[in-house]
């Protein structure tokens, strides 16, 4: 992509790449704890963050993996070439601190995100080793998360800029 910006300061507040992430399990969605997770499978979030984005004239790349380093080698290929990353990290969220390591070396914006609200959760959920390096948050919305996520990422570039 040659007009793809190469990091978040180059990036026009109407135009880059957002890179979603997708941990452990995520692949299962639909079919996995219906009662929490909702029946939309990820092809179905991640196409309605495809259908936000590109209303709001950004390209979306996802990524889904359920091995940690294969998420950290997508944060590391991120880094020459996206404005920013949409991370729903699964469970380790709670635990990956080489993830929170491989984000922290990013250079633009990243936003976490969760279908439910880990806060009223277990208490193992209630700490994300995420949240410190992440310029914000979204959970708890369900599928709506996903287009809010895409939202949030467009606003704070263009309140950067």
């Amino acid at each position: 992509m040659a007009d793809t910006p190469t990091s978040s300061h180059t990036a026009s507040a109407n135009s880059g790449l957002i890179v979603l992430l997708s941990g452990p399990n995520l692949n299962l969605l639909g079919d996995r704890e219906p009662a929490i997770y909702g029946t939309e499978t990820l092809d179905d979030h991640v196409a309605a963050a495809r259908v936000a984005a590109e209303a709001l004239g950004w390209t979306l790349e996802h990524v889904q993996s359920n091995h940690e380093g294969e998420l950290i080698e997508a944060v590391h290929a991120a880094r020459t070439r996206a404005t920013a990353i949409i991370v729903n990290a699964g469970a380790l969220t709670h635990t990956s601190w080489s993830l929170h390591d491989a984000l922290a070396a990013f250079d633009g914006v990243v936003v976490e995100l969760h279908l439910s609200n880990p806060a009223a959760r277990e208490p193992f959920r209630h700490t994300s080793v995420i949240a410190p390096v992440a310029d914000g948050c979204i959970a708890g919305f369900g599928a709506l998360g996903y287009p809010l996520a895409v939202e949030a990422v467009v606003r704070v570039v263009a309140a950067q800029s």
